[in-house]
């Protein structure tokens, strides 16, 4: 059977154009495949069986390989036995029957409540940059936005008397959210203290600004979030995202829908929301095995 190996990989080579990584990659793969079709004395393709490669995966599984590598795995054990179809050197694929293993979800990672008060409170001051950060940290936790959306966001697009704002988020998609009372204060103070000065003709479309006077990047505000972390010492690992699944957590756990949280998020379907019932049901086993005297 390795032969066939040989052969598919100079295919790959010609009909695909795939890198060399990617051939060696493959090649990793399928030996180790081909070695354990060897050791079952399968001779030719068409000897081997859809429960050959199931219980191939099965042996994977045990010693390790992760959902999405074996996925990985049998995505190329498929494109062999394609080939094999394709150069007639076999009649029957045995792949294609075997369903892929389906990778567990990453349970998004969000600060305590308590956590994200020290976070904010690592902003108190009266410098310009403690009174940007501060609103910056305040509207992206009441909102939920993409970091994206943050910096992106435009001074006519934040209604501070009704506390809503205005963003366009994935798919080009607009939405509407509420602000709160709490963030409504924080940009209102450094419209008046701050951004008035730094922009007073009012040339700057953005609502936040730099140091300079510039439309705030992505990779400055990752550096704000990492910076004000550090001072609040918070240890959890924190991106601006890690504000947006807090801002999600939060919601649920203290009685949202899962409705209205799908719509403030911006996720055009309610199962990528669904990922937060995940969240507060662990948390709720994590308190319980904590505080119950039997848990």
């Amino acid at each position: 059977m390795n032969r066939f190996l040989d052969l598919f990989l100079a295919w790959l080579t010609v009909e695909k154009g795939l890198s060399a990584n990617t051939r060696s990659a493959y090649a990793a793969d399928l030996g180790r495949y081909l070695d354990y079709l060897e050791r079952l004395q399968r001779d030719t393709p068409d000897s081997i069986q859809p429960s050959d490669i199931a219980e191939f995966l099965g042996k994977e599984r045990e010693r390790g390989l992760a959902p999405r590598s074996r996925a990985r795995l049998l995505s190329a054990i498929r494109m062999f036995h394609r080939f094999l179809l394709i150069e007639r050197y076999a009649v029957t694929n045995p792949s294609a029957i075997i369903e892929a293993p389906r990778p567990l979800k990453k349970l998004p990672t969000f600060l305590s409540m308590a956590e994200v008060d020290r976070l904010l409170g690592a902003t108190h001051g009266s410098r310009s940059e403690d009174i940007r950060d501060r609103a910056m940290l305040e509207l992206l936790y009441a909102t939920g936005l993409r970091v994206s959306e943050l910096v992106n966001l435009k001074q006519r697009e934040v209604n501070l008397e009704i506390g809503y704002l205005m963003t366009i988020g994935k798919g080009n998609k607009e939405r509407l959210i509420p602000i709160g009372a709490a963030a409504c204060h924080r940009v209102a103070d450094y419209l008046e203290q701050v951004r008035s000065k730094q922009d007073p003709e009012g040339l700057q479309p953005q609502l936040f600004l730099s140091r300079l006077g510039e439309a705030m990047t992505r990779q400055a505000f990752w550096n704000i979030i990492k910076k004000r972390a550090l001072l609040a010492g918070v240890r959890t690992s924190i991106s601006p995202h890690t504000l947006r699944h807090s801002f999600a957590t939060h919601l649920l756990a203290n009685g949202a829908d899962l409705r209205s949280v799908q719509i403030m998020l911006g996720h055009a379907d309610l199962s990528t929301t669904q990922i937060y019932t995940h969240v507060t049901r662990e948390r709720l086993k994590q308190l319980h095995r904590e505080l119950h005297p039997r848990g």
